[in-house]
């Protein structure tokens, strides 16, 4: 008797337990139903019908900012260099394209470069020989030609019995075909290349022997074939040079 009413006793103290455990989760239960209505009823604004609200702040202490580094004084300064070389190479191109679109529309004209020293004259306005191709020293040079084609035109030019001097590449600015530059001793000799080349443009430099300068650029077409040429005395015909119509009379024809 006394061992049953022990396991009795066990038995009773178990059923105890279960008992006690369902009335600890019903009260648990019931507490979190009372904090919810108090929470609802409350007005608090970090709440709303019973859920947190996180705001600003507290987002900001959730996520901290990373500190930012140090910076040394020698990258501030770095970085300062490169913003004004940035600043100045794109002020640069601006310029650029806006100097290019003044020459393309005809509001800016570049002058020329010659290869000797250039001088402010009007256009010859005498008469001129056509000088004979064996008297003529001519220098080719290439301005914006395809590549060669000053060496082509250099042995032409010999065929035709030029004596041919330097064969060269100069850059220049040049609109016509090909530009004839001879100093005041050449003006026959430049005549006679003229002559030679359709659609030329003369210019005069301080030169003082009678060699003439040819600047080919990318719209030279070629020489005209000898049966073209003609060998008649005329004036030079230099358009950038503008001659007056007082200074454009027939003068006595010069060698």
């Amino acid at each position: 008797m006394t061992e049953k009413f022990e396991d009795n006793d066990v038995l009773l103290t178990a059923s105890q337990a279960r008992k006690a455990t369902r009335e600890a989760k019903r009260q648990a239960k019931d507490d979190a139903y009372e904090e919810r209505l108090a929470r609802k009823r409350s007005k608090d604004v970090h709440f709303i019908r019973g859920h947190h609200i996180i705001d600003a702040r507290g987002l900001a202490e959730a996520f901290p900012d990373e500190e930012s580094p140090d910076i040394s004084p020698v990258a501030v300064r770095r970085r300062v260099t490169h913003g004004v070389t940035l600043v100045l190479l794109l002020a640069l191109v601006a310029a650029a394209v806006v100097l290019v679109g003044m020459i393309q529309r005809g509001e800016m004209e570049l002058k020329l470069d010659l290869p000797k020293n250039a001088v402010a004259v009007s256009c010859p306005p005498a008469i001129v020989e056509y000088l004979d191709n064996k008297r003529v020293k001519v220098n080719v040079y290439n301005s914006n030609a395809p590549d060669g084609t000053a060496g082509k035109v250099a042995a032409e030019l010999k065929k035709r019995g030029y004596q041919v001097g330097e064969v060269a590449n100069m850059a220049a600015p040049f609109a016509a075909p090909a530009i004839i530059v001879s100093g005041p001793g050449g003006h026959s000799a430049a005549y006679n290349l003229q002559m030679n080349i359709a659609g030329t443009d003369y210019l005069q430099d301080s030169r003082t022997d009678g060699s003439v300068d040819v600047i080919l650029t990318n719209n030279f077409d070629g020489l005209l074939s000898t049966a073209k040429v003609v060998t008649t005395p005329g004036r030079l015909d230099c358009p950038r040079l503008n001659p007056s119509t007082a200074t454009a009379q027939a003068s006595p024809a010069v060698k």
